[in-house]
């Protein structure tokens, strides 16, 4: 679908907390991940502009669900059911973001990831892999933690592991526990991040 449009704006528009949403309409058909199929014609969701969707790939906004701000949805990705997407969120990959869950600030959703639900991820949380985020007893974030003074994240993931996202870092509580001491040692950053491992693990009960 390179330099080819696959939706239009239908002209049909709402407000939501002060800003003009606009309803969207496929062109061209296309599938989504899964094999789904989106027929020209077929009415999407709502976006601010065209900005928050890219008309390249197969990423939708659908149903009732809401992009803006300056959020991005590209690559495979799917925002759908009443879900919101806003502040300079990311979602892409083959991602979905559906039910009524939200995700905004600097957030980024990536890869297989899902959030469904009443889940909420926001801050510079990142959620990627495999996990499955359904409401906000599966993610936790610490911020400001360890060498960067920024956001960590942990959350469990559809095989029951606990898994982070520390900067470029990404694996389970082990392998992030030997990151850590491989490269602080024993100083005060390693000190904040294995504590945050243990928190991580009364929460999720450990790696399994």
């Amino acid at each position: 679908m390179s330099g080819m449009k696959k939706y239009e704006f239908t002209g049909e528009t709402k407000e939501w907390l002060g800003r003009t949403l606009h309803r969207i309409r496929a062109v061209i058909d296309f599938k989504l991940a899964g094999g789904f199929e989106i027929k020209a014609g077929t009415l999407g969701g709502w976006i601010e502009k065209e900005e928050n969707l890219s008309q390249e790939g197969s990423a939708w906004v659908c149903d009732s669900a809401m992009v803006c701000d300056s959020a991005r949805v590209f690559g495979s990705a799917r925002v759908c059911d009443s879900a919101e997407v806003f502040g300079s969120a990311r979602v892409f990959g083959s991602a979905e973001v559906c039910d009524s869950a939200m995700v905004y600030d600097s957030a980024m959703v990536c890869d297989s990831a899902m959030v469904y639900g009443s889940a909420m991820v926001f801050g510079s949380a990142e959620v990627c892999d495999s996990a499955m985020v359904c409401d906000t007893t599966d993610i936790l974030w610490i911020a400001p933690i360890g060498s960067r003074n920024a956001c960590t994240t942990f959350f469990k993931c559809e095989d029951g592991k606990c898994r982070v996202r520390c900067g470029c870092f990404y694996g389970d509580l082990d392998e992030f526990a030997a990151k850590v001491k491989e490269t602080h040692g024993d100083n005060q950053h390693a000190k904040e991040y294995m504590a945050a491992i243990e928190l991580a693990k009364v929460r999720f009960g450990g790696n399994e």
